[in-house]
């Protein structure tokens, strides 16, 4: 993805702005998933940093909709299959990490797609990977393609290694925007 205010497609674009972002998650190939509204609140070098407050209505696919229980921070970062949520209150993941495609941006809206694993880190400072089960399940039944597999599984093993090593952004990157926003 290309920085904001490039104007490039699947780009923030110059106009982008502090606003509402739609977030819309999908699952493999282009199934519906997550979708909720968030606030842009930034960017910096790692990427674009969005806000998502306890109590905002989401809804995943045709189910019904729910009010987000905690809030959050999000990093859309830049060239990478995942994003990250913050969470400043979850007692089991303050650190949860959604493994997929490279998010991509049009106008307001950022899409990524959702590829099952999970990377999270605990209140204790441990590391886990989730859902190993269903991205193997799925990996079959909806074939994916064998690069979004390795893509994956690197992406799994790099994100292991920041968040093991606290290094950026998976450090205190996330706190200056934390502190822009209540949970």
């Amino acid at each position: 993805m290309t920085r904001s205010g490039s104007g490039a497609e699947g780009s923030p674009s110059s106009t982008h702005g502090q606003g509402i972002v739609h977030i819309d998650e999908r699952k493999w190939p282009d199934r519906l998933h997550w979708q909720l509204p968030a606030i842009r609140i930034g960017e910096d070098q790692y990427g674009v940093w969005l806000s998502v407050r306890r109590g905002t209505i989401a809804r995943r696919g045709a189910e019904p909709p729910v009010a987000i229980p905690y809030g959050f921070v999000m990093l859309v970062p830049d060239d990478e299959p995942w994003v990250v949520e913050f969470y400043p209150e979850h007692p089991k993941h303050p650190v949860y990490v959604n493994i997929g495609t490279v998010p991509q941006w049009e106008g307001d809206r950022v899409t990524q797609v959702d590829l099952d694993l999970d990377v999270i880190r605990t209140p204790a400072g441990t590391t886990e990977v989730l859902d190993e089960d269903e991205f193997l399940d799925h990996q079959v039944r909806f074939e994916y393609p064998a690069p979004i597999i390795a893509n994956a599984r690197s992406a799994v093993a790099r994100c292991l290694e920041l968040l093991s090593s606290g290094t950026e952004p998976f450090g205190v990157a996330s706190t200056r925007w934390m502190d822009l926003t209540a949970p």
